[in-house]
């Protein structure tokens, strides 16, 4: 009972994780019909740039945890929403009208690109970095279950985070533009919503997102490396497509699925670290065949 409970906290932050991540990609393509392969490394940067933080903090001598953690996943959000921002003016706007290979092309070399760049400029950015224990390391002992506090602390902001990312779309004059914006854009533009500060921004909130999403991942394992985003940004537009891609619901009932499914396998195969994820692929890749659209279909009116 004490392990399957260690696996079901896991699944929780681990489903969290994957539901920000896959928030990204339905963004994306709710309000532009883009697949942004390079949000997986856009994470990654995320990450480090989160660490870097940490290192400039260290460096003046600032040594308390929380506002260490604070200021890290600040800069980290913030540097790499301004960084999505950056990519959806600059690579995916001016390529809105051309084939949409083009716009899959450029985002997966775009991705490449980032993950070479940190590999070799950053100060020994091949070998793993060993991301700081910022969270409080108590934990309480239930019996045969030893939950930890930094796990509690990282489900409740990370469901926080989705919870306001739900309010955000659905309860705020922003919100309604970027849905308005997803239905029709033509309309949009007729009712005077501004089409490319919408974009911006939505691309600015899912790479934020994304951003956080690695910090959470960085906290927990302790350690990041220049490869993390793409067996995270695979599994979240899995988790997107899985859910139905365009449908925030679908990107986060997606999210913690694929957890779950990792977490089965975990329990259930045997040799289950070696086999976890190709179980879990294995019954997306299932669950895609039989329900092509989604577990949640996409209507034009549920869109984002």
């Amino acid at each position: 009972m004490g392990l399957l409970g260690q696996y079901l906290a896991n699944g929780i932050i681990l489903g969290t994780m994957y539901a920000l991540v896959a928030v990204g990609f339905t963004l994306f393509f709710g309000v532009l019909d883009v697949i942004k392969f390079s949000h997986g490394d856009v994470l990654m940067l995320g990450a480090f740039t989160g660490f870097t933080a940490f290192l400039g903090l260290e460096f003046v001598g600032v040594t308390d945890p929380w506002v260490q953690v604070l200021v890290v996943t600040l800069v980290a959000v913030a540097g790499t929403a301004f960084i999505g921002a950056v990519i959806a003016r600059y690579l995916v706007l001016p390529l809105k009208a051309a084939p949409p290979l083009n716009i899959l092309l450029i985002t997966l070399m775009l991705g490449t690109a980032i993950r070479e760049a940190v590999r070799l400029f950053y100060p020994n950015g091949s070998n793993p970095k060993p991301f700081p224990a910022l969270l409080p390391d108590a934990s309480t002992d239930l019996g045969n279950f030893t939950l930890r506090a930094d796990s509690v602390i990282l489900v409740a902001v990370g469901l926080a985070v989705i919870v306001g990312l739900h309010l955000l779309i659905n309860r705020t004059r922003l919100g309604l533009a970027i849905r308005a914006v997803a239905q029709d854009e033509e309309t949009a533009r007729i009712m005077g919503i501004n089409y490319t500060m919408i974009v911006l921004v939505t691309f600015a909130i899912g790479s934020g997102a994304a951003a956080f999403a690695g910090i959470m991942n960085g906290l927990y394992y302790n350690e990041i490396n220049f490869g993390m985003g793409l067996l995270l940004g695979l599994i979240g537009f899995s988790a997107a497509i899985v859910g139905g891609l365009g449908n925030l619901y679908g990107a986060i009932l997606g999210g913690f699925l694929f957890a779950a499914l990792q977490t089965i396998g975990a329990v259930a195969l045997p040799f289950a670290s070696a086999y976890k994820d190709v179980f879990a692929f294995g019954v997306v890749i299932a669950v895609m065949a039989w329900k092509p659209t989604g577990l949640i279909a996409e209507r034009t009116s549920d869109r984002v």
